[in-house]
């Protein structure tokens, strides 16, 4: 039966492993991955326009490598742990590295363009229910 909460010392391996993905694959330090756990929940939101948006909810099953994963649908603002149909599903392998690997592929990195520029100044018109929050 899985734990409730996620072991302090597995939240400190969470961390580590996140701040080093993120030093690997992204080349601005304020882009990258933001772990926030709730229960026997993790969270892994991502930075790209400025604000963090959610790419999935990874659930605790009892050891570090085998963690339970659901995609964000933002068109349907919620996480699906049954959806497998989608960019990157192929790297999902109960690490945290394949989660985030699938979460670079699902929603790719928006760069410094001016399509992006526009992006960002709808995103941030959006109300917060909209933005995840």
């Amino acid at each position: 039966m899985p734990k409730t909460t996620i072991p302090s010392e597995i939240q400190t391996q969470v961390e580590t492993i996140v701040s080093e993905f993120n030093r690997t694959h992204f080349s601005k330090p304020e882009r990258g991955y933001q772990a926030r756990s709730r229960g026997r929940f993790l969270y892994l939101d991502r930075c790209d326009l400025g604000e963090p948006f959610q790419v999935c909810r990874l659930a605790y099953q009892g050891k570090g490598d085998n963690w339970e994963f659901a995609i964000y649908r933002h068109s349907k603002e919620r996480y699906d742990p049954d959806e497998w149909f989608f960019p990157g599903a192929r790297f999902v392998d109960g690490t945290l590295q394949g989660a985030m690997k699938a979460g670079l592929e699902a929603y790719p990195v928006l760069q410094d363009t001016p399509q992006a520029k526009i992006l960002r100044t709808i995103f941030h018109a959006l109300p917060k229910s909209r933005k995840g929050r």
